[in-house]
């Protein structure tokens, strides 16, 4: 070990304790050095100049060693005592920071790893959950682009989450936040960095505000006149929203139905989102597919001007429709949560409306059950005036 492993060592515990590296020169004119008597090794060194740095010295392979640790007007006197304590440490051990600079640079930095991780990750996902991470990706390029992995702290990773909530809003941060975490676990069970040193696992989501509606008989019968009037001007969009809420199936399943999975009295969706999955039709619902008008080149079941027909195409007129029907509370997503609770209303079992909705749990499902609560309560109220009549004293 040798002067310039006391200098890097220096230089590490600087970073370490967030403090400017040195740049300073000693100039060997006119020179004072004054020892501190709390720490032989520390000191201050002055100049005629007026010039005045903290200095650190060291014995270091039977040789007597000196290095600048920075200037006294930019460190105080306690933080360069502080850095000098552990210098003087580590130099006690015989540990070579250049050990540690090799471990370092061993560990990739984010933008290099984040590559890494697509490229071996994203050819697995689904096409809809590739479309949905390539936007939240770009909200992970701009935090931690220069950063290296291991040096990503939970306290970056809640600075910057805080940052992206207020900026892009609540559930756009927790989905970044998941694919960060994702990443993270990938560096984990790949070595890349040590075990169980996720950041995010300590970082709390946003909560969410549960939306909940079931359209009344009333409230569909004035959507459907909605959608009546804006056939003429959209008939691809209304019959689209139309075959939503006739089978509970999600926006994006619709909008990319292909004609290859309409088989009769069924559609074989391959891109569900929980996988493949069948699709049963009731008569309303085939009969509108029996009408659909097909295209000469495409295969896609709804199409707008020699394309397919976007998510973005059928919530405009979504959009319109609603605010027609006086429903502007009203999501799309709606239409399948009360698909959800009339089939329960109609005393479905939970496991046959979670096989109608293609969800991968009975316990997803529960929570659509609860939305017919009007229909408990008339079931209620008309067992409660049955026992109240048994009771009464004759």
């Amino acid at each position: 070990m040798n002067a310039r492993t006391l200098r890097d060592i220096v230089a590490l515990e600087l970073a370490t304790a967030n403090l400017p590296p040195t740049d300073v020169r000693p100039v060997h004119r006119c020179r004072l050095t004054q020892w501190s008597s709390e720490l032989p090794g520390f000191g201050m060194r002055s100049y005629a100049s007026g010039r005045r740095i903290y200095v650190v010295q060291a014995q270091m392979g039977g040789r007597t060693r000196t290095v600048t640790i920075g200037d006294a007007r930019v460190i105080s006197r306690a933080q360069g005592l502080d850095v000098a304590r552990r210098v003087l440490v580590r130099a006690q051990v015989g540990e070579n920071p250049a050990d540690v600079l090799m471990s370092t640079r061993r560990v990739p930095r984010f933008d290099a790893f984040l590559s890494e991780f697509w490229d071996k990750v994203s050819p697995r996902w689904k096409p809809s959950t590739l479309d949905r991470n390539i936007y939240y990706r770009r909200h992970l390029e701009r935090a931690f682009a220069r950063c290296f992995l291991d040096k990503i702290e939970p306290a970056d990773v809640a600075r910057w989450f805080a940052a992206l909530s207020a900026k892009s809003g609540p559930a756009a941060a927790n989905r970044s936040l998941q694919l960060l975490s994702e990443l993270f676990n990938k560096a984990d069970a790949w070595g890349v960095i040590p075990a169980n040193s996720n950041p995010c696992t300590q970082i709390r989501r946003n909560p969410t505000r549960k939306h909940e509606c079931m359209l009344s008989d009333a409230e569909f019968s004035r959507f459907g006149s909605a959608l009546a009037d804006l056939r003429v001007s959209a008939p691809m969009e209304t019959d689209a929203i139309r075959l939503i809420a006739l089978t509970g199936c999600r926006k994006g399943e619709i909008c990319g139905l292909d004609w290859s999975e309409v088989r009769g009295r069924r559609l074989l969706l391959h891109d569900a989102k929980t996988g493949p999955r069948t699709v049963w039709l009731g008569t309303a619902a085939a009969e509108l597919l029996e009408r659909m008008p097909r295209h000469a080149d495409l295969s896609s079941v709804f199409w707008i001007e020699d394309k397919p027909l976007t998510v973005a195409r059928i919530d405009g007129v979504y959009r319109r429709a609603r605010l027609a029907a006086g429903l502007a509370h009203v999501r799309m997503h709606d239409l399948r949560h009360s698909f959800a609770s009339h089939a329960a209303a109609m005393s479905e079992t939970l496991p046959m409306i979670s096989k109608l909705l293609g969800h991968s749990s009975v316990k997803m499902t529960a929570r659509y059950a609860h939305l017919s609560d009007g229909a408990a309560i008339e079931d209620n109220e008309r067992i409660g005036r049955l026992i109240s009549k048994l009771l009464e004293v004759s």
